[in-house]
């Protein structure tokens, strides 16, 4: 047994223990987890108001400056991607919005145009110069067709209550660390200011942007293979994505059958009314003449024969 065999023999059996020890700690990991989870996370989290209309008449400052009313961005036209996230966070919400860029840089939809993108800085004390600086910094990194178009507003703190509090996005700002405790979720919302779907994490796949687009515009925008797609498909909750429904499946394959039935039972039809049409008068086949002949025959053999001519 040579030395290369002995090592992987051994990394094989080393690898095994491990997995065999794994096991108890496993049971035993979550627990200690759970039992070491920060005060800081006690009322943080989201509470899914679906189908909830949102308090348009909020009133906020842009990012350039202005004095802005929410339902400025809310027309009945196209759906909103609604994020509540500010600057100065160390972390998370830098790499909640990389995601969301990433995904809508994939999606190549032009903002403004297909959609818009609203965000509401969570922290009263966030300067417009502040916001931005992060607007810009976006614009510059990703390649989004129409990044121009994204909001960054700044608000009082009762109005960025309110608007976290009608969609159920609660956190919390800790003094000990400063900064604020929340989780990283995008709200998809209709062009009339409801809640249509909640997106979590820090991904977001094009598939599940695209989709969730679609659904919050009731099809309005996209392709017509976009709004082929979103009617087989359905969101999962569990998975936080859209997977296709099997019910869309067979209802699109029966109509298929019944579609491809009906256009061979036509093609049939139609063929074998052409074919009885045609047999009904084929020239050249001697029926007409036939009485002709026979009354010819008839008349020569009512004259007698000439048996002796001259």
């Amino acid at each position: 047994m040579n030395a290369k065999y002995r090592q992987r023999r051994f990394g094989i059996l080393a690898a095994a223990l491990g997995a065999l020890f794994a096991l108890p700690c496993g049971r035993w990991l979550p627990a200690q987890i759970a039992e070491t989870a920060p005060d800081a996370m006690e009322g943080v989290g989201v509470e899914e108001h679906l189908d909830r209309p949102l308090p348009l008449d909020l009133s906020f400052v842009s990012a350039e400056g202005e004095n802005v009313r929410l339902r400025d961005y809310f027309d009945g036209e196209l759906p909103v991607i609604l994020t509540l996230n500010y600057s100065n966070c160390p972390k998370l919400c830098h790499l909640q919005l990389n995601g969301l860029f990433e995904g809508l840089e994939r999606l190549d939809w032009p903002m403004g145009e297909k959609y818009r993108v609203v965000t509401v800085s969570i922290n009263p004390e966030e300067t417009v110069a502040r916001a931005a600086a992060t607007k810009t910094k976006y614009m510059k990194s990703y390649r989004v067709p129409g990044a121009d178009h994204w909001v960054f507003l700044t608000g009082s703190e009762q109005n960025i209550k309110k608007l976290a509090n009608t969609v159920g996005f609660f956190y919390r700002y800790d003094p000990k660390e400063k900064q604020y405790v929340h989780v990283a979720v995008i709200m998809v919302c209709t062009p009339d200011g409801r809640v249509s779907r909640y997106l979590y994490g820090v991904d977001y796949p094009v598939q599940t942007l695209r989709l969730a687009l679609l659904e919050a515009a009731e099809g309005k925008i996209g392709t017509t293979v976009d709004r082929i797609l979103m009617f087989c498909m359905h969101f999962d909750p569990t998975r936080g994505s859209y997977t296709l429904a099997a019910w869309r499946i067979m209802q699109i394959g029966a109509a298929l059958t019944l579609a491809v039935f009906g256009v061979v039972l036509g093609t049939w039809w139609a063929w074998d009314r052409l074919r009885g049409a045609g047999s009904t008068n084929i020239p050249g086949d001697g029926s007409e003449s036939a009485p002709a002949a026979r009354s010819g025959s008839e008349s020569s053999s009512a004259q007698p024969l000439d048996r002796n001519p001259r």
